[in-house]
């Protein structure tokens, strides 16, 4: 009794204190966010004088990240709606809404009247009621020059039947925050966890809030049990069964005056239900250890819903905090979770059939030359591949590519890697990224934007890959990846005019970099594959010209195993995005 009611005693301090630093943060957000909500209501102004709704066909939309990726529940279509971008100076947030068509490989932008205001870092999640809702709640809204954030509580539907927007309004709602997650739970809409940030101070939550998409109403869970710390960006999935899996995320707290520290939670949980699945029915939170292999800690992975009662995570970045700098290793690999096993494994591509055979080959014909009974031992686990790059300065780059198969792969031949020209080394892949938007539809996988950085500078993503996730056999590019884009410099001349342009969002993007274009002409361009080119030239030659733009932008001080390796990788991705 005495230890029980000890932890009883425990729990409720931190609850007070949780509470007194929600109203402080609140208090320090108001005046800020009074602010901003000046300039939401004038774009939403502007907003209001669209009548009717216009679909017409565009390109690919803008570099993003942070938005949301939804898989229509009826038809063959992906449904992008909001995100952010940031050019070095200003920060832009979106409210458009695209429409991939999976069929045709094509995009199209619906301009619907009354829309939710430009956000990112929100949650939506589809559910097939009257031909489709798609239910967006919460996100943020930040300043152009990104030092200023408001938090949304608001919560939207978009009627796909009708192309009509909705905002429900019903009291008893989340705070406002970001970087929470939401899953549709049978007929609920459960959210759990974010952030509520301002100019000094910030908040995490692990609370839990279900919605009820029948009678349209709020309600706090207080699940029994010891639950997941306050977080953010973690994985979040739904069984059939109406249980709720949360795993990972990141959050931070302050250590003293000014300086803050971060952790990147690795820890799994089960959120479930006592009774038959009623609003009013009983939670208990309780601990998983899951077996498997793990994905390795990282924050900004992104998650979907897989086949066969799975959950996916991909990609993410781990920061290396040193002395005066942040570097981050950024992640491509897609890690799955098992609901009913209670598992983890890395998914590991099996290649198409014809790469298939010639590793049959290869491994023949090693076999036949091992005449003097030497056994070759597989590698175990990650292969790491040196090599030197000469620059166009004399500067000797040594790269370093880390490669992760399954501990059964052979060392391959010689005759294998002569083929590097083949299928084999020409493997499509989405190079390296963290906060990017991901769909599941008819058991395949579309990965689309996100981010990663080179120094101080941040590069963010229009790609759109997809992998069938039945099969696992290779990636496809539905959408190249632009290799230009602008990057500002901070300038305090600049940031007196942020105010409209930089938050309008894309009209004012898109004209700017149109005249940043015309001024950079006389730059240097990015390489073209030339005809019957082979593999390693161009690798080369393309290496050293991202090795260029990353020194340009990380200055000559720059850690070169930074340099090499987001150069070499974007070399790989751009040579077999050419052929």
């Amino acid at each position: 009794m005495g230890k029980k009611g000890k932890r009883e005693k425990k729990g409720k301090g931190a609850e007070k204190t949780a509470a007194k630093m929600e109203k402080k943060v609140s208090r320090r957000a108001k005046k800020e966010e009074e602010d901003l909500e000046a300039l939401i209501a004038e774009f939403q102004s502007l907003d209001a004088k669209k009548t009717q709704v216009i679909e017409s066909s565009c390109p690919p939309p803008s570099p993003r990240l942070n938005g949301s990726l939804s898989a229509h529940p009826e038809k063959d279509e992906l449904i992008l709606f909001g995100g952010e971008y940031f050019n070095g100076q200003k920060t832009y947030l979106y409210n458009e809404l695209y429409v991939y068509n999976i069929r045709k490989n094509s995009w199209s932008k619906v301009e619907i009247p009354n829309p939710p205001p430009r956000r990112c870092a929100h949650q939506a999640a589809v559910v097939p009621t009257a031909g489709g809702q798609l239910w967006i709640f919460g996100g943020e809204f930040a300043s152009p020059n990104g030092e200023q954030f408001y938090h949304y509580k608001d919560l939207w539907v978009l009627h796909l039947s009708t192309k009509t927007w909705e905002q429900i309004k019903a009291s008893g709602g989340p705070s406002g925050r970001s970087g929470h997650r939401m899953v549709a739970c049978k007929r609920q809409l459960i959210i759990f966890g974010g952030f509520h940030e301002s100019a000094r101070d910030y908040i995490y939550y692990n609370d839990v809030y279900a919605f009820n998409l029948d009678s349209f109403t709020w309600s706090k869970l207080a699940p029994s049990g010891i639950g997941p710390a306050p977080r953010s960006g973690c994985q979040m999935a739904a069984s059939p069964e109406g249980s709720i899996i949360i795993y990972g995320g990141y959050s931070k707290q302050r250590i003293k005056k000014d300086v803050d520290k971060g952790t990147l939670h690795t820890d799994m949980f089960l959120l479930k239900t006592e009774g038959a699945g009623k609003e009013e029915d009983k939670w208990a939170w309780s601990r998983l250890n899951p077996s498997g292999v793990k994905p390795t800690p990282r924050s900004g992975f992104s998650v979907a819903i897989s086949p066969s009662n799975r959950s996916l995570l991909f990609g993410g970045v781990h920061d290396e905090e040193e002395e005066e700098s942040i570097e981050g290793d950024f992640f491509n690999d897609i890690y799955f979770y098992d609901i009913g096993k209670n598992r983890w494994f890395p998914g590991q591509l099996k290649g198409p059939k014809s790469e298939k055979r010639k590793r049959r080959r290869g491994r023949q014909t090693e076999a036949e030359g091992a005449g003097d009974g030497e056994v070759k031992q597989p590698p175990q686990g990650p292969v790491e591949i040196v090599k030197e790059v000469v620059a166009e300065d004399g500067t000797v780059m040594t790269i370093k590519q880390v490669i992760s198969g399954p501990a059964e792969e052979k060392e391959r031949s010689e005759s294998e890697e002569e083929e590097e020209d083949g299928a084999l080394g020409q493997q499509v892949e989405p190079c390296p990224r963290s906060n990017a938007m991901l769909a599941v539809k008819h058991g395949v996988l579309y990965v689309y934007g996100g981010m990663f950085e080179v120094g101080d500078r941040q590069f963010t993503l229009s790609d759109l890959y997809s992998i069938d996730l039945h099969k696992m056999e290779e990636w496809k590019v539905l959408v190249e990846m632009d290799p230009t884009q602008e990057w500002l410099e901070e300038s305090e001349s600049d940031e007196e005019d942020d105010d409209m342009e930089g938050a309008e969002g894309g009209e004012e993007e898109e004209e700017s970099s149109e005249e940043e274009s015309e001024d950079e002409e006389g730059e240097e361009q990015h390489p073209s594959v030339q005809p019957g080119e082979k593999h390693a030239d161009y690798l080369s030659r393309t290496e050293q010209y991202w090795i260029k733009l990353a020194r340009s932008n990380m200055g000559l001080d720059a850690k070169e195993k930074k340099v090499v390796k987001v150069a070499h990788a974007m070399a790989k991705t751009f040579y077999e995005d050419s052929v």
